[in-house]
């Protein structure tokens, strides 16, 4: 089969033909439809971000496509079944997975990552794990909810806990951000989506957003929120991973406010701990997405509660995989999704 293999970090991806993986007890080898394009791919191509295993591997966890074999054993699934894989594999055991933290699983396996992933035309992975992908959704466009969506649900839902009325600043409108604010807006809460690219303020606001700011226009960001929503936020969810949004999406938060981080930043951030515990505020983090929640997004989808057509922005063939990530690189649009 053709695959887009990372073999040097820091070099680009290399299509070629590597062999067909085979499918063993209870796994299911799925033909890849579409595989969207993460910045945590990025990462691992330019950031000096190791995989787990190590090179060579195949990148991509956003993956939708067909059943087309299964190995002995393999249940819940049939031949010709359109899927989803989630790009998360929990154990299904460990204390973690019992108690409905899956998503934190310490033996938890990611496509891309610890396997190999979705820049191919084939992917290996337990049957259990697949989600069940229904007609009405675009399998091409609809494999982004294995992560640009549910990572943000799992955020806005479980983790900040938004609740409909409340004030919530949205710190960057990339392919995650952006759907944080739709789910933040679906929640009921009153959005204000803080990027420095103003068409994807645009369509944040198309998404959603009551209001929008561009930091590299306003001198104070906090204030700027007060003066748009009336007051400060209650949730600030920051989607980009650097400590100078960290600081400013906690800037923006009224007492008792809280702070969830969604984007990966290697570099520690600094926050005023004595601010911390006098207004009470509250910080969590937020990874992924636990499996039971997967049907729920899926459904969204499937109703038109959540979009993803303004969401998927370009669609490649594995041989211009590298445009895919020039386009990250830039910042120009919001997900771009590989066609094997």
């Amino acid at each position: 089969m053709r695959a887009a293999v990372l073999r040097v970090p820091g070099q680009p991806l290399r299509v070629e033909e590597v062999p067909t993986p085979i499918p063993g007890p209870g796994e299911a080898r799925v033909a890849v439809i579409a595989c969207g394009f993460c910045h945590t791919d990025l990462h691992y191509l330019d950031h000096g971000v190791a995989t787990a295993k190590p090179p060579p591997i195949i990148l991509g966890h956003e993956i939708s496509g067909t059943v087309e074999s299964l190995g002995p054993g393999a249940e819940g699934v049939a031949v010709g079944d359109r899927v989803l894989v989630p790009a998360v594999l929990p154990c299904g055991h460990c204390e973690y997975c019992r108690t409905g933290r899956e998503n934190i699983c310490p033996k938890m396996r990611m496509l891309g990552n610890h396997l190999d992933g979705g820049f191919a035309e084939n992917v290996v992975v337990p049957a259990k794990d697949l989600v069940p992908l229904p007609s009405e959704i675009d399998p091409i466009a609809g494999c982004i909810i294995s992560d640009a969506l549910t990572t943000p649900y799992h955020a806005v839902v479980h983790r900040a806990r938004v609740q409909a009325g409340e004030r919530v600043a949205v710190v960057g409108c990339g392919g995650v951000g952006i759907n944080v604010v739709q789910f933040a807006a679906g929640a009921g809460a009153r959005v204000v989506a803080i990027d420095l690219n103003d068409a994807k303020l645009e369509v944040a606001r198309r998404l959603g957003a009551e209001q929008a700011i561009n930091p590299g226009r306003s001198e104070d960001v906090g204030k700027e929120v007060r003066r748009l929503l009336g007051d400060a936020v209650d949730v600030a969810i920051e989607a980009v991973g650097s400590p100078t949004t960290i600081a400013l999406s906690f800037g923006t938060l009224r007492r008792g406010g809280r702070l969830c981080l969604v984007g990966y930043s290697s570099a520690p951030a600094t926050l005023p701990a004595p601010k911390v515990m006098f207004l009470e505020y509250s910080i969590v983090g937020s990874l992924g997405c636990r499996p039971g929640d997967y049907p729920r997004v899926v459904e969204m989808v499937r109703r038109a509660r959540i979009q993803l057509d303004p969401v998927v922005t370009a669609r490649v063939h594995l041989e211009e995989i590298g445009t895919a990530a020039d386009l990250l690189r830039k910042g120009e649009g919001f997900r771009s999704v590989v066609l094997p």
